[in-house]
């Protein structure tokens, strides 16, 4: 059903008594609404000015709510000097009375003590100390150690102290830093309580190798300690090499080269003339002429062609003494072809030794005899008058000590140069732990038993020295292994070999695809372990290689996680791996062809190569450096000479020798004992 429409309202037929309540509700609403958005924007408006004012002055930790009028600050203040601050600044904005501060401020902490270390520096200068130390009664002690080493200069202290506990461990580590102090005359040694920086100069490689064992010995448990020891090349005087030929084969009594690559070429020539055993040679400074190696090489070769002989260089003297079974015609055919191989600078006397004949007088001699168990020294035979027998007493004496026993007799018609002959005679002997001396005219003979490697070199030296240039002498000394304090004490390069002599017997071999090391390397760990106790700290590469099947950058972080498992693994055999260095090389340098799975696992491998000396550069230079490592170091400079050898092309190593040429040297400054 359709309703009908509704009719208009007419306002005015409403009663006025009930528009008038309805308006007063209509403004209300109004009035509400309006106050309302008042507040609202007068809180956003206070709030980005409290914000703003804030972030400006760079407080980032008050955070800022409005309610009504009232703006509320929150957050946590870093002290009540910050909070303050916060509401101090918010109070410039708006009215204070506007403000509640809700604000907290962290709690207060104990003051952390301080880092404890101590620099001490020791040279020729005196002694040094910088740092600060724990307050207690050890500070007076460090200083009087100090001062004891140094007694006649005054110590240079600028040590603090500071009224805190010593943390755990700083005892153990000062007395272990102090401990090095007293033991390195030229050294920097910095303490803090978890670890010892220990930076020294030693005078010989010898010295450093005791040093080093000594201090690695005496470490305390637990203490991170790094030792970095170096020993500058020898000034080497006279510059001296003596190579013989005898019955006993070809040696070295003294060897020295002015650079790596120049010794390795004179021990490959060496091995070629029929060395054998372990030479070596000393690179030293002091060489008279840049073409050292090219002369002893000559030398070398000469006496190789001669049925006996010595040859000695000093400096740039050259002595060719050829044995009386040497024939006429070899020795001038010898001599002819040496004098024209040597360099200019050089000069060269060549003596044929004469064959023995029958006498009835015997030779003017002077002998002397060292006990090995008292060290008494016996001197008989002639000397030329009271003059020089007192020289010989009082030199003796200063040698040897009181324990001498001299009973010769005068003759004034002894030998031209009879004294120094003498006199050189005995300062060398003094090298020897027991042994003899016979002077003669025609020739100074020494026989002993030494207890220093190096001891043959420097009777060598001494002797080419103070005799001069054409003179004979004979050294005949052996090495006493019991009689050397650092014969148990290998070096780096003995380190090196025995564990790639190791490593050939048995590689270290991984799970397939892994760094995990194979159970069935267990033996060659435990062999690894062995020798690397007796060579605390070296300092080795430890280098893992793969084979070229999958990714580059794949097999790059496999090799590296092989050889740093390596490191780990001797780490855990309780091997002191502070100077090892864990590197990857990924495929890079296989040594043989990949195409096969015989190739492929001669290729998978870990190296160890002492740190500092090349890498090898391609694979004919690894098979060689392999081979050398077996035998001499003669045999070493034969495969390093031979090519594919180690890669001495960035050899920067200086020949300190005069540019010029000199046909006679300058007289050398004597050597300062």
């Amino acid at each position: 059903m359709k309703l009908p429409p509704l009719p208009p309202l007419n306002l005015s037929q409403i009663p006025a008594r009930f528009l008038a309540p309805s308006a007063f509700v209509a403004a209300g609403l109004i009035s509400a609404l309006v106050a309302y958005g008042a507040v609202v924007l007068v809180e956003g408006i206070s709030t980005r000015a409290v914000k703003s004012a804030l972030l400006t002055q760079g407080i980032t930790y008050a955070s800022v709510a409005a309610d009504g009028l009232q703006i509320h600050l929150s957050g946590t203040a870093p002290n009540e000097a910050a909070r303050y601050r916060v509401v101090n600044l918010v109070g410039g904005v708006i009215d204070s009375s506007r403000i509640r501060d809700r604000m907290e401020v962290t709690p207060i902490k104990a003051i952390e003590a301080p880092r404890f270390s101590v620099e001490m520096l020791r040279n020729d200068d005196g002694i040094q100390l910088i740092g600060l130390l724990p307050e207690s009664d050890t500070l007076q002690g460090v200083k009087d150690t100090a001062q004891a080493l140094s007694p006649d200069i005054p110590l240079s202290d600028m040590l603090e102290t500071a009224a805190y506990p010593a943390p755990e461990g700083w005892d153990a580590a000062l007395t272990y830093g102090l401990n090095a102090l007293s033991m390195l005359p030229r050294s920097k040694i910095s303490v803090a309580a978890d670890q010892v920086a220990i930076t020294a100069i030693a005078s010989s490689d010898a010295e450093k190798r005791s040093f080093e064992t000594q201090l690695n010995s005496a470490k305390p448990q637990g203490l991170s300690v790094k030792i970095e020891i170096s020993a500058p090349r020898p000034v080497l005087t006279p510059f001296t090499l003596r190579f013989v030929k005898d019955a006993e084969g070809a040696r070295f009594d003294a060897c020295s080269a002015d650079t790596d690559l120049a010794r390795v070429k004179i021990l490959a020539a060496a091995g070629a003339a029929g060395a054998v055993g372990r030479n070596s040679c000393t690179v030293g400074l002091g060489v008279p002429s840049p073409r050292w190696a090219d002369a002893t090489i000559a030398g070398i070769k000469a006496v190789a062609e001669l049925q006996s002989a010595t040859l000695t260089f000093a400096d740039a003297d050259v002595t060719l003494l050829a044995g009386a079974d040497v024939p006429q015609a070899d020795f001038d055919r010898v001599v002819g072809e040496l004098g024209a191989a040597l360099p200019d600078v050089f000069s060269l006397k060549a003596t044929l030794e004469k064959k023995a004949t029958g006498g009835v007088a015997g030779p003017a001699e002077f002998t002397a005899k060292l006990a090995p168990e008292t060290r008494r020294l016996e001197m008989r035979g002639r000397l030329t008058d009271e003059t020089l027998r007192k020289a010989v007493d009082s030199f003796a004496r200063a040698e040897f000590g009181s324990n001498i026993y001299l009973a010769t007799r005068m003759d004034a018609d002894l030998p031209t140069g009879w004294p120094l002959r003498v006199l050189a005679g005995l300062q060398a002997m003094g090298e020897l732990d027991n042994g003899t001396l016979l002077v003669r005219a025609d020739t100074v003979e020494l026989k002993g038993i030494t207890g220093s490697q190096s001891a043959k070199v420097r009777i060598s030296q001494i002797l080419s020295e103070k005799l001069g240039q054409g003179q004979t002498f004979k050294v005949d000394v052996k090495y006493d292994e019991a009689l050397d304090p650092l014969a148990g004490i290998p070096t780096p390069e003995e380190c090196a070999q025995d564990v790639d002599d190791v490593v050939e017997q048995q590689k270290i071999t991984f799970t397939p695809g892994s760094a995990e090391i194979d159970a069935a390397a267990s033996g060659v760990m435990k062999a690894l372990a062995d020798v690397l106790k007796a060579c605390p700290g070296v300092k080795l590469e430890v280098a893992g290689y793969t084979d070229s099947q999958g990714s580059e950058a794949g097999n790059l972080a496999l090799s590296q996680a092989r050889a740093e498992t390596v490191v780990l693994a001797l780490q855990g055999r309780q091997i002191d791996i502070s100077g090892m260095v864990a590197r990857g090389y990924g495929e890079a340098d296989p040594l043989v062809d990949n195409t096969t799975e015989a190739g492929r696992e001669i290729n998978r491998r870990i190296e160890f190569r002492l740190i500092g000396t090349p890498k090898p550069a391609s694979p004919d230079a690894a098979k060689a450096a392999a081979t050398a490592a077996k035998g001499s170091d003669a045999a070493q400079g034969t495969a390093a000479a031979a090519e594919g050898g180690p890669d001495f092309s960035g050899d920067t190593s200086p020949s300190v020798a005069p540019q010029t040429k000199t046909i006679a040297p300058k007289q050398r400054p004597k050597k300062q004992e």
